[in-house]
């Protein structure tokens, strides 16, 4: 018949008593193992990527804006009339005519009074820049 051991014994019958070199404890006296609190580590990161997707969201809500705008004034420019070809770089300014219908003029706002809508400049992609 076989001699039972104690539980509190670490014995295997490949090592021996081997307790010593155990990675967790084996006596009663021994520090109590306990595991981690994993769900405030989850609530945390869970903050951390909601609060990165939502700064994420507000950057291209930003940027959409800004593109809207952009289209926005491209569409009133070219739909305004002009009877020149408008250069590169230069600053053109557009009126409201008698009419009621928008023009592109070289001649700035204190040189004319005229009712001014405003200043754009075009760049090297055919787009029109809003300056003011």
């Amino acid at each position: 018949m076989e001699k039972k051991k104690p539980d509190n014994v670490v014995y295997s019958e490949q090592k021996g008593y081997n307790s010593s070199v155990l990675p967790y404890a084996t006596n009663v006296g021994a520090p109590v193992i306990k595991t981690d609190n994993i769900v405030a580590w989850k609530t945390r990161g869970i903050h951390n990527v909601n609060k990165e997707f939502e700064n994420k969201f507000n950057e291209l809500k930003a940027e959409y804006q800004k593109l809207m705008e952009e289209y926005k004034w491209n569409e009133i420019v070219y739909n305004a009339k002009f009877s020149f070809e408008p250069v590169i770089g230069e600053t053109y300014h557009m009126y409201l005519g008698d009419d009621d219908v928008s023009f592109l003029s070289l001649i700035s706002p204190e040189e004319w009074n005229k009712e001014f809508i405003a200043s754009f400049k075009l760049n090297s992609d055919k787009k029109w820049i809003f300056i003011k």
